[in-house]
């Protein structure tokens, strides 16, 4: 029969490794409770935003003021070029995500319609839940793409 003192000395690397795992999943709860909590504070929450590349301008124009938690709503996105000349015959594509949170939104919004004039038609825009998101909007004209992308600051 082992000794008090040998059982001590069994028991030693289970108490280190659930000490060491207790203090990983520490810092990883930590850390996600800080990456879920952190907002840059330079923002820009403007609607009107140039592309990266600075091949478009565009402009979103929501429904709604303020935007919806859980609801369906439709926008209107108008894209003209840098120098106020509207893109009448565009592809957009569009997708959002929350930062923060690692994930997306719980529809697949699209272009639906070309209203004229450099104004387009998104449907199936939906937020469930508040704080900060990104919305991606990449535009194509012949062979070029560029992509222009929103922030938002959702109450929810």
């Amino acid at each position: 029969m082992p000794t008090p003192r040998r059982l001590h000395l069994r028991r030693r690397p289970i108490l280190i490794a659930a000490a060491a795992l207790t203090i990983l999943v520490l810092a990883y709860l930590g850390f996600t409770m800080w990456r879920m909590s952190y907002v840059p504070a330079d923002l820009d929450y403007s609607t009107t935003q140039l592309s990266e590349s600075g091949l478009y301008q565009a402009t979103i124009v929501p429904e709604t003021e303020p935007i919806a938690i859980n609801q369906l709503h439709t926008w209107v996105i108008h894209i003209e070029t840098p120098d106020g000349q509207p893109l009448t015959d565009a592809t957009v594509t569009v997708d959002g995500d929350m930062p923060q949170h690692g994930h997306g939104m719980p529809t697949r919004p699209q272009v639906t319609q070309n209203l004229g004039n450099g104004d387009y038609l998104v449907e199936g825009m939906k937020f469930q839940m508040g704080g900060w998101w990104v919305v991606d909007f990449l535009i194509g004209e012949g062979s070029e793409q560029d992509k222009v992308s929103f922030n938002l600051m959702l109450e929810g």
